[in-house]
């Protein structure tokens, strides 16, 4: 079973064409031949007409081409009819999708106006409850009829108005069924969705795509790469596009990386027909992500190499482990391989700049120069001789092929020959003639780094495609905890805000990072509703989470501890609950630099 032809070699995943409108009125067809297509989401409220256009129109401006909104009851899937008339007459023809969760009545109403609708299968037509319960097969497949019952009026309304659809899991949100019977699992998520599609297949429905949402980039490649493996397994007709997301990347630098690596990873891969980058910033500033993220992919990929089908596969696309190998000595204070953290290597010149700069205590610090490496430089596209496994190896820089496809090839050449080296990554073997712009070298570095990272191969890791040393320093440490490799500052999973969130969740993201930044190891959920909080939350310390309009309900883990407290007071909470399970610690006070003596 395999998710794509080759480890080494690009090839774009052939899917069937789904139609979302009409291609003649500014619909879209996605799939097929069809280059990859930007999508994102407003965030205002749905009964808002004017803001709902307000916000339509920049998002198209900004080169949109699919638009969603959510839908959370009747009233606001009907508003869709309004807010659809005011774009048309404004001249937008950009597609809308509408987003659906708990409400089947919604689903209906807002096929009748967006040219798509979204589904969640883990909460369409049920309601999530944490239960725990054995199902026997009797059971099971009477909960499946009762979702054929909700599931179908669907179907069959979007077949007959030409409708698409979309089948949504989340990590944050399977169903009570699903966990219970496969867990919280890339499998459960690939289970969830083609419950739903059986269904539509049974009504001869095709005009559906598939995604595959975590917080968690690791985890979302692994359920993607199922999912299509599981596609391909079910017969040829199963070729459906499917939808990349990070769920609750962030903001800034951190869910830029998120994304990087998880959407950047599978469109190397080939994988990939609509894309959004989830941001807790602007909507329009998701869609220049994007655009630059796709830009890169030629770059990073080979569609012909001589001989890379002889390559055997390195790793195990559907379970992440990392890959064995022996521990070594990088220098006299730091180690690398065996059960080591991945270890940050710096160049010398970036060393000279950073060094003085290094507090005796600081998180962010060189942990080896690169010229002072014992390390093997291979060229992994011809035959080598190894005989010490606790040399240290890397790709030689100058070689015909792109990081991902290089050092891949090494560790499968290493694999063949028996050895469990360890592995100095690098993101670029290749230097360009001007530096990168710092938002590409980012991009760049993130899908390179962090796609092998999520293969389990890398020791050590080396970023130079990032001029600014101080900057590639603190970005070999972001994409390492992105990756889920290393901790060494507060993780926050938050989400992107829409018309369901019920608060400011940038200015309320921005307060919590001001209170709690310094608790290195902590992970830490801003959500700002119940839709996927609560699972979304499973492997966080602590939640802030929406519960009602100026309210606020904190979470340890996935569990609800304190209701309805106060917007305002909420922040505090939130530190005094950190406080209480012993995860508070006082930020260090940086002594302030001396000032010049007066001329």
């Amino acid at each position: 079973m395999r998710s794509c032809p080759s480890p080494i070699l690009y090839r774009r995943r052939k899917t069937r064409e789904v139609v979302v409108g009409d291609p003649a009125r500014g619909g879209v067809i996605i799939g097929g031949d069809q280059a990859a297509v930007k999508q994102s989401m407003i965030t205002c409220d749905t009964m808002d007409t004017e803001e709902c256009v307000k916000q339509s129109l920049e998002l198209a401006a900004a080169g949109c081409q699919i638009t969603r909104i959510t839908a959370p009851t009747v009233k606001d899937a009907a508003n869709l009819k309004n807010i659809v008339a005011a774009l048309r007459a404004r001249g937008c023809l950009t597609p809308i999708v509408a987003d659906i969760h708990f409400k089947p009545d919604a689903a209906l109403e807002a096929a009748r106006w967006v040219e798509m609708v979204r589904v969640n299968p883990g909460n369409y037509a049920d309601k999530k409850k944490f239960a725990v319960r054995e199902y026997t097969d009797e059971q099971y497949n009477a909960e499946l009829a009762r979702l054929e019952e909700q599931f179908t009026p669907l179907v069959l309304l979007c077949k007959k108005l030409g409708r698409a659809l979309r089948i949504g899991t989340n990590h944050g949100s399977l169903s009570d069924r699903i966990m219970n019977r496969y867990g919280d699992t890339p499998l459960g998520m690939v289970e969830s969705a083609l419950e739903f599609a059986r269904i539509a297949r049974r009504h001869d429905y095709h005009n559906f795509k598939f995604s595959m949402k975590s917080s968690n980039p690791k985890v979302m490649i692994e359920c993607y790469r199922l999912l299509v493996a599981r596609l391909d397994e079910l017969g040829p007709d199963w070729n459906y596009p499917i939808h990349l997301g990070v769920t609750e990347a962030g903001e800034g630098e951190d869910g830029r990386i998120k994304s990087a690596i998880g959407i950047g990873s599978l469109l190397c891969d080939g994988l990939g027909d609509t894309i959004r980058v989830s941001l807790t910033e602007d909507s329009p500033h998701e869609i220049a992500v994007c655009t630059d993220l796709l830009a890169q992919i030629p770059a990073l990929t080979v569609s012909n190499y001589p001989n890379a089908a002889a390559t055997p596969w390195p790793f195990d696309p559907f379970a992440f482990e990392r890959r064995k190998t022996p521990e070594i000595s990088l220098n006299e204070q730091v180690r690398c391989g065996g059960e080591q953290t991945v270890r940050v290597v710096v160049t010398r010149a970036t060393w000279e700049k950073v060094a003085p700069n290094i507090r005796p205590k600081a998180d962010v610090k060189p942990e080896a120069v690169y010229e002072d490496l014992n390390i093997f430089e291979i060229d992994p596209t011809k035959d080598f001789d190894l005989n010490c496994e606790t040399q240290l190896v890397t790709v030689k820089d100058g070689i015909d092929l792109p990081a991902i496809a290089a050092f891949r090839m090494l560790a499968g050449k290493l694999k063949r020959l028996g050895r469990s080296n360890p592995i100095l990554l690098k993101d670029c073997l290749r230097f360009e003639s001007a530096p990168l712009e710092p938002k590409i070298a980012l991009l760049r570095a993130a899908v390179v780094i962090g796609s092998l990272l999520a293969d389990g191969i890398g020791d050590a890791i080396l970023v130079r495609g990032e001029s600014g040393a101080g900057q590639s320093l603190r970005l070999a440490y972001n994409i390492l905890q992105a990756a889920g490799c290393r901790s060494f500052k507060t993780d926050y999973v938050a989400c992107p805000s829409c018309g369901r969130t019920l608060f400011n969740l940038q200015t309320v993201t921005a307060s919590i990072k001001e209170r709690t930044q310094h608790l290195k190891g902590v992970k830490i959920a801003i959500m700002g509703c119940i839709v996927n909080g609560p699972g979304e939350m499973a492997d966080a310390d602590f939640g802030y989470v929406g519960g009602a309009p100026n309210k606020i309900n904190l979470y340890v883990g996935k569990n609800p501890v304190k209701f309805n407290i106060p917007e305002t007071e909420a922040v505090d909470r939130l530190v005094d609950l950190i406080q209480e399970h012993g995860k508070w610690v006082e930020p260090e006070l940086v002594p302030a630099a001396p000032r010049a003596a007066a001329g």
